[in-house]
């Protein structure tokens, strides 16, 4: 999972449980997910192949065009993701795990984003799972969309997840190592064998300039010699 909030709501999820495989839907209380609860939806999924939206945040509601209440949660993706969802959602519903899906999503004058859904399984009274509680985001700068709904979506990759707390925020890189030579004749890349292999090339003058002025940073396993 790449998005922080989607770590948010299976950590939730998770703790709802409280033994249990999963939790019934009357134990989500809103105020405990109300930073996320505009990007947040209930899908009817007793039949996982005609999934339907019984309530959607705001937000989710107009990153794709309006109000979902009642509306088909496949409608809006291609034909072969449909089937594909399909089994994922059986899937999800048999092993009791959330889902965590990529996709493509376009809009009607294509505009293109990543998009991050999460899905994960609920019961609602007795019985077996028959609903999700879910959320999506974009990944990325959603800017691409130039304010236009997002009319139609295609599957990348879908997988299971388990999380037994909520997830910490990934989107920092770690600490930039930084070179503090100002000589590089030569660059030398070890590789990791048996009997290390160097490669060396020429740096001229226009090289080192570029680097500095695209403030590269070199790799901690990258050594410049000279």
């Amino acid at each position: 999972m790449k998005h922080r909030n989607s770590h948010l709501l299976v950590g939730y999820w998770d703790r709802l449980r409280k033994g249990r495989d999963v939790p019934d839907q009357t134990d989500i209380d809103p105020r405990a997910i109300k930073r996320i609860l505009a990007n947040v939806f209930i899908l009817e999924s007793s039949d996982p192949g005609r999934p339907l939206y019984r309530l959607a945040g705001t937000a989710h509601c107009e990153q794709h065009g309006g109000e979902l209440k009642g509306m088909s949660f496949l409608a809006r993706w291609e034909s072969e993701s449909r089937s594909a969802l399909a089994t994922v959602l059986r899937q999800a519903m048999r092993t009791r795990q959330p889902v965590c899906i990529s996709s493509i999503g376009a809009t009607e004058t294509c505009g293109m984003v990543e998009i991050e859904t999460v899905l994960a399984p609920v019961t609602f009274g007795d019985g077996a799972p028959t609903r999700f509680i879910g959320m999506s985001h974009i990944i990325g700068d959603p800017a691409a969309r130039s304010g236009q709904p997002i009319t139609f979506e295609r599957l990348l990759t879908s997988q299971l997840v388990s999380e037994r707390e909520p997830g910490t925020p990934m989107d920092l890189p770690p600490p930039a190592v930084r070179a503090t030579t100002t000589r590089a004749p030569h660059l030398r890349l070890v590789v990791n064998r048996d009997k290390p292999m160097t490669v060396h090339c020429d740096m001229d003058t226009a090289m080192r300039q570029l680097i500095e002025t695209l403030d590269i940073v070199v790799h901690p396993k990258l050594s410049l010699v000279s």
